[in-house]
């Protein structure tokens, strides 16, 4: 994230707020938050300040605290770039706005970019892309497909979905919210386009004849995954594949915000809205996919394929690159 919510342009706020990190790092969070709350004293409109308030509250045991410090961080940070808003939707204080809940996933992963595969792979044990590339391959022996002329990456961060399949594939196409995740991946050259854009409204625009979509850990900052699913279905050739992963939810609700502001979903949820999109289900894997603060995160990998016999419509726009007549399964 920018440096200007990191500082408070208080020199002493900001020495202050040093000192509370550090106590932190020890374990000492009441006595962190209570630094921090001096720290305010002379900065009272930083937003991040009250954010890191909040969290330190919040590990302290003290959620009411910690909600009063992310209520005044909305307030302060009304885009919902710090994550507030988003902290407060799981903590069941009002819904997640797609603006607040966008602006914070496009700054996260702006400030993560030139980190992010040495946090996922090295220190999360991260393992998606390649588990969702071995469906990817299974299914293709499965229904002799030789290769797909025409794929989309959404969320494609720096590329380590796309380098996976880029050999199955004729024309392969990221997009992801964050641009410097964009910027890392475009050096790279794995893809034929990589865009910036929104997933949904990027789907809106794309000309139909896809082949393969992919999203690796994409979903997991979605809640309602039916417009996704709709828009998707609308893209893809009769016989062509959406292989995503999302982190799983045990219980009854269809969907829940986690603590790590990702959202985890039912395995019968998932299913049902699939199939109402029109997909069939080809596979369903549950899998660790990473470790989160020490702990295994269980997923849950999909393979869903729009039925081979039915029409296509050709969604107006055309974001592709590739022409008129783009072809479908080899």
């Amino acid at each position: 994230m920018d440096a200007v919510f990191l500082s408070s342009g208080d020199l002493i706020a900001d020495r202050r707020s040093h000192y509370a990190q550090m106590l932190a790092g020890g374990g000492a969070f009441a006595a962190a938050a209570e630094l921090m709350a001096q720290a305010l004293e002379s900065a009272p409109d930083w937003a991040a300040g009250w954010m890191m308030l909040g969290g330190y509250w919040h590990e302290a045991g003290d959620t009411g605290a910690a909600i009063k410090a992310w209520q005044r961080a909305a307030a302060l940070d009304p885009a919902g770039t710090l994550g507030a808003q988003m902290r407060l939707a799981a903590h069941g204080i009002a819904e997640v706005e797609t603006g607040a809940q966008n602006a914070y996933v496009e700054a996260l992963f702006d400030a993560y970019a030139k980190s992010f595969e040495q946090a996922l792979v090295e220190k999360l044990d991260y393992v998606v892309p390649g588990r969702l590339a071995g469906l990817i391959a299974a299914t293709m022996g499965e229904l002799g497909i030789s290769g797909f002329a025409r794929a989309l990456d959404l969320g494609c961060g720096t590329g380590l979905m796309g380098e996976r399949v880029r050999k199955h594939v004729s024309h392969l196409e990221g997009v992801d919210l964050a641009a410097g995740m964009v910027a890392e991946t475009a050096r790279k050259g794995i893809y034929d386009a990589v865009r910036q854009g929104e997933l949904l409204s990027y789907l809106g625009t794309v000309r139909g004849g896809v082949d393969l979509i992919t999203a690796a850990d994409v979903f997991l900052y979605c809640g309602d995954l039916a417009p996704i699913f709709a828009a998707a279905f609308g893209v893809l050739a009769p016989g062509g594949l959406l292989v995503f992963s999302l982190e799983k939810h045990a219980g009854a609700e269809a969907c829940v915000l986690q603590a790590s502001l990702r959202y985890a979903h039912g395995r019968g949820a998932v299913e049902e809205g699939l199939r109402s999109a029109g997909f069939d289900c080809l596979q369903i894997a549950e899998d660790t996919i990473r470790t989160d603060r020490g702990q295994p995160v269980t997923g849950l990998l999909f393979v869903a394929r729009r039925p081979a016999g039915d029409s296509f419509e050709v969604v107006v726009g055309d974001a592709s690159g590739t022409g008129e007549g783009a072809p479908v399964l080899n």
